[in-house]
């Protein structure tokens, strides 16, 4: 059973999102500032991440930061919960390592949409080919691993799922809310900076120049590309 770490300093919040969480099966835990967060993540070690942006003491950015560090929490998804308007900061959290974010006031029934859309997708399918080679580029679907020039380069589950879904197809143009369908798996609200923030992450793990990528293509208007 899937434990959910929910990490927010309104007890309200906290107990709706415990309620339903627990309604469908999944074990809570649950952390009112950033360090308990932390503590709480070392501790419990949850297969997913709720995370509020606005938090006493440590905010939500910095956590989600210090998360990313440590190695083997790398590959833990967090969804950030941000106050409408915060997209400077909406777009940070994204570029720190967070996969998804949902905007207050938000409906329970999607957020719990969002996190069995990204449980099914740290769980990938076994594949054919378990290994995917594309020039100096190597995904190991199995392991969740990248390799880049012989080096392994640690991506954020999103950045690895969106890198498997291009590159499955290579010279397949996907328009950003294929992209959002694909790898969110729910009907986006139409932000699709989003995969712009993601793309633009990957390619400087991926390319030896991000600026002229040989790899993941950009067809302006449209969408992205693999190139085969």
């Amino acid at each position: 059973m899937a434990t959910i770490l929910v990490v927010d300093d309104e007890e309200p919040i906290l107990e709706l999102l415990r309620f339903n969480l627990e309604k469908e099966g999944y074990l809570v835990c649950v952390a009112k500032d950033g360090q308990e967060a932390l503590e709480r993540v070392e501790k419990e070690q949850p297969d997913l991440v709720v995370l509020d942006l606005m938090l006493p003491g440590m905010d939500g950015l910095e956590v989600c930061r210090r998360i990313r560090l440590i190695p083997k929490y790398q590959q833990i998804p967090i969804i950030m919960l941000t106050a409408k308007g915060e997209v400077i900061d909406r777009v940070l959290g994204l570029e720190l390592g967070a996969d998804d974010y949902m905007t207050k006031p938000f409906s329970p029934r999607e957020l719990l949409a969002r996190i069995k859309a990204r449980l099914r997708r740290i769980n990938l399918p076994e594949e054919a080919d378990s290994q995917i080679i594309r020039g100096e580029l190597r995904i190991d679907v199995k392991g969740f691993r990248v390799y880049v020039r012989g080096a392994e380069t640690e991506l954020t589950p999103k950045e690895f799922e969106l890198l498997r879904v291009l590159v499955a197809h290579p010279g397949r143009v996907y328009s950003r809310d294929d992209l959002l369908e694909r790898i969110w798996g729910y009907e986006y609200d139409g932000d699709t900076r989003t995969v712009d923030v993601h793309v633009r992450h990957l390619r400087l793990k991926i390319e030896k120049d991000p600026s002229n990528p040989e790899y993941i293509e950009t067809l302006r208007g449209i969408g992205y590309r693999f190139k085969g």
